[in-house]
């Protein structure tokens, strides 16, 4: 696919849901927040449309004639994407998993919590950038969605846990919808027996009904750890869904397609 310029994004977010939890909130993140970027098969008139953000992508069309070689910016990514373009993304990537997940809104209070003494739950700033960026390396997805921890620390949807200027636990909004706001949540490992999580969250829920907006959870439906926190925290489940774990580009070029689909 080729990406798009900003010059044509308005037309294209009608390709995508509005006002909906989870994910499915992708592109109004991208227009909202201007991170991310969008691709078509072609500038005008295109069949297919992709918004992507950190590992997340979402991918909308009609797929029927497709080459190939056109969903090759979407390797190593998290696509939502309808079952018709499953078959396309197995002939293209090495690796395409299905993945179950589901969707929590919040609607109920969060079960109260006290930090341990020492520890300071607050909304996180500009000035806490370093100490985002210092989360564990296999934390960095927290921030992949604001363009990296400065973006995030900026962007007022980022609560945190201190102690002595160190980050413990941040709960985030990852995907910035019109209506909901989907949220993210890390500990680092060592905490997360201290219920600093479920702080986090709590604040940061606070935050998103007072902009008046509803807080929504996206998890695995294997990540038990992160149901339960998500339980602890008030949301309730609301929809299931499934997206798709792509691995790298093995086609290389729309010939090559043309004798797969032979």
């Amino acid at each position: 696919m080729i990406e798009l310029a900003p010059s044509g994004l308005p037309a294209l977010a009608r390709w995508f849901p509005v006002g909906k939890p989870g994910v499915a909130a992708l592109a109004e993140h991208v227009l909202a927040t201007g991170n991310g970027r969008w691709w078509a098969d072609r500038p005008e008139a295109p069949r297919v449309v992709a918004v992507s953000c950190g590992d997340r992508a979402v991918l909308r069309g009609d797929v029927h004639g497709l080459p190939l070689s056109t969903l090759g910016n979407l390797a190593a990514s998290r696509v939502e994407a309808p079952a018709r373009f499953v078959p396309a993304m197995r002939a293209v990537f090495s690796r395409v998993e299905a993945r179950e997940r589901m969707v929590y809104v919040k609607g109920a209070p969060p079960l109260p919590v006290r930090p341990p003494r020492g520890v300071v739950v607050r909304r996180l700033t500009a000035e806490d950038a370093p100490a985002l960026a210092g989360v564990a390396p296999e934390a960095s997805w927290i921030h992949a969605t604001w363009g990296g921890p400065h973006g995030l620390a900026g962007s007022g949807a980022a609560w945190g846990a201190l102690r002595r200027g160190r980050l413990l636990a941040v709960a985030c909004t990852y995907v910035l919808g019109s209506r909901y706001e989907d949220v993210a949540v890390h500990a680092e490992p060592g905490h997360r027996a201290e219920d600093l999580a479920l702080a986090c969250v709590s604040a940061l829920c606070g935050d998103i009904a007072a902009r008046g907006r509803t807080p929504s959870w996206s998890c695995s439906r294997h990540d038990r750890t992160g149901r339960l926190l998500a339980w602890q925290a008030g949301f309730r489940l609301q929809q299931e869904y499934v997206h798709y774990a792509t691995g790298r580009v093995r086609v290389k070029d729309a010939s090559e397609f043309a004798q797969t689909r032979a």
